[in-house]
């Protein structure tokens, strides 16, 4: 299974490269007003408008004030393009199933596959149609 590793945080997240769409340099964000706190608005990408998620929200992961997030990954849930803003895209990996370790299902946390446990770190593997669907 090939993976994309970023970065929020100080913690390391991946998805599955076969759900990214597209890595790009964070860009004019439009704002929507009312909409839900996770929704941080949407950007126009090649002439496509696309949601932009607050992902840091979504997952529980606490922002630095002056964490710059550089990069957007676009991803594709269920023939729906959404972007996600990440403070860094860090490796695309081949990882094996083997590596990948289940965890207890936790109702909250339904959308983590599993972790990643290479020697030096341990990556949360995000089942990304689970995180959007609660």
């Amino acid at each position: 299974m090939q993976v994309v590793i970023f970065k929020l945080d100080k913690e390391q997240f991946a998805v599955e490269t076969a759900k990214v769409q597209s890595i790009n340099d964070i860009m004019q964000i439009t704002k929507v007003p009312n909409a839900p706190a996770h929704i941080k608005g949407l950007i126009n990408l090649r002439g496509n408008v696309i949601s932009l998620l607050d992902i840091n929200l979504l997952l529980d992961v606490s922002k630095e004030e002056d964490s710059g997030q550089n990069n957007i990954i676009i991803l594709d849930i269920e023939e729906e393009l959404v972007g996600i803003t990440v403070d860094q895209v860090d490796e695309v990996l081949d990882v094996e199933e083997s590596l990948i370790e289940k965890i207890e299902e936790d109702k909250k946390k339904a959308y983590i596959k599993g972790v990643i446990n290479f020697k030096d770190r341990v990556v949360t593997l995000i089942d990304i149609d689970k995180l959007l669907s609660n």
